[in-house]
């Protein structure tokens, strides 16, 4: 529920994460922070959604799993509909997997769940400013492949050729779901699922849903062992 009493000066914070004690551990956090105030919290996209309308918060602090829901869409929606709220990724993944990748849907910053409590406060504090964050090594890796051309197809790792759903529905797959589960799960039709198989035994070179399952069971371990 969105809090009272910050002031101008303070900045108002939105938690996002699907597990209640790292969400409570967080607002508990922020709040102990002085100028920080979390004005609301939530565990899904529809919840943030309406803590965003309701609290007008300055930055939003966004888990990427949520559930089975995708912080990605989540942070893209966000940056199109509240334009002016800034974005800080916390998350479990990757920085090589997913930084590039949250910064592109509109985070203005990214900070693994990793890093110390001074960290994040300041990572808030700096996105809140309107600059971004990154670690170091995330920073140095970006910058040099400024101005260069996208990796050859040659040398591109087979799941990068998916889109942030594609990969989402892979990692349902890989999970046990059947066709008709996933669709329920994301709100879509049995046909649309069905044509993301396709998609995938292009993109990806599998030639049958025994070799799709394995890559798929593959990749949903590397998401579980990121995942905080």
């Amino acid at each position: 529920m969105p809090t009272s009493g910050s002031t101008s000066a303070t900045l108002r914070v939105l938690v996002v994460d699907d597990h209640p004690i790292v969400r409570k551990g967080l607002v508990d956090l922020l709040n102990g922070a002085p100028g920080l105030s979390v004005c609301a919290d939530a565990s899904s996209i529809a919840e943030s959604l309406d803590a965003l309308s309701a609290c007008q918060a300055h930055v939003a602090v966004i888990d990427l799993s949520l559930g089975t829901e995708n912080g990605l869409e989540l942070v893209a929606t966000v940056a199109e509909r509240h334009p002016d709220v800034r974005v800080l990724v916390l998350s479990g993944h990757d920085e090589d997997l997913y930084a590039d990748r949250a910064l592109k849907a509109g985070a203005l910053g990214y900070i693994k769940k990793d890093q110390s409590p001074a960290e994040l406060i300041a990572a808030v504090r700096r996105v809140g400013s309107g600059r971004s964050y990154v670690s170091a090594v995330a920073a140095e890796r970006i910058l040099t492949t400024l101005g260069s051309t996208r990796r050859k197809e040659d040398v591109q790792l087979p799941v990068d050729r998916l889109s942030d759903r594609e990969r989402h529905v892979l990692t349902l797959i890989g999970k046990g779901l059947a066709t008709r589960a996933i669709a329920e799960q994301l709100k879509l039709s049995v046909k649309t699922i069905e044509s993301h198989y396709a998609h995938f035994k292009e993109k990806l070179g599998v030639r049958n849903g025994r070799e799709l399952m394995r890559l798929a069971v593959g990749w949903s371990d590397e998401i579980g062992r990121a995942h905080v």
